[in-house]
């Protein structure tokens, strides 16, 4: 009988260590619009113990003072130091960043004529752009010469204009760039990222990756006085 109580008190003690364990995943970058920034916002948080757990996801890791953009650099070890307040038994395991960016963005109204205004624009300095790159590649190239010849020699006599060599050109460009892009409006050929957005998102670890070694390089101001 003793040994069954003694058996049942090691399993409790094992079940709540276990219960106690806490595993972290910090994003690398996060967007924020409210100055309270809690740890569900930054972060995935598992715990076997619900109430612990709901303790976790409600803590509150950083008070955002100022009414501007600004990127915040932080560390995962404030974190820990935090969560490990909440009881002195929790064991945390960190499975995502070391270094992580909090993204501050202050609630702004939404102008929708102004959002339209702006992608008006940027697809116009686009299409400009692409149009002037295309015809200069095909100035380089000497495309319109390159197809005349083409016409001379399969159909044995020279081109009058326009031929179904530059039609079937201008079409085959466009389709293969909506091909290449995989985007067209709301609509997509596969799940797969397009290439704009493999480039944003390299763009953005890039930009963190700055971010955290120049906070890591700055120098701390000496007070001599």
């Amino acid at each position: 009988m003793e040994r069954r109580d003694s058996v049942s008190e090691g399993n409790g003690k094992g079940k709540d260590t276990k219960g106690k364990q806490v595993y972290l995943k910090l994003n690398q970058i996060t967007e924020v619009q409210k100055k309270d920034v809690f740890l569900k916002d930054v972060a995935k948080v598992s715990c076997q113990d619900p109430v612990l757990l709901n303790k976790c996801n409600s803590l509150k890791i950083k008070k955002i003072r100022e009414d501007r953009q600004k990127r915040y650099v932080e560390d995962v070890i404030d974190v820990i130091e935090q969560i490990s307040q909440l009881d002195s038994n929790i064991q945390i395991d960190n499975l995502g960043e070391i270094d992580y960016v909090i993204d501050y963005h202050p609630p702004k109204p939404d102008h929708q004529i102004w959002q339209w205004m702006k992608t008006i624009f940027v697809c116009i300095i686009s299409f400009c752009g692409a149009a002037f790159a295309i015809m200069t590649f095909n100035n380089d190239a000497n495309v319109p010469s390159l197809f005349q010849e083409i016409y001379r020699l399969v159909m044995g006599r020279e081109a009058e204009g326009f031929t179904i060599l530059e039609a079937s050109y201008s079409a085959g460009l466009g389709a293969g760039i909506l091909i290449f892009f995989n985007h067209f409006l709301k609509w997509k050929l596969n799940t797969d990222p397009t290439p704009l957005e493999v480039e944003m998102r390299t763009y953005e670890d890039d930009i963190c990756k700055t971010l955290i070694q120049n906070n890591g390089r700055k120098e701390k101001e000496v007070d001599v006085t």
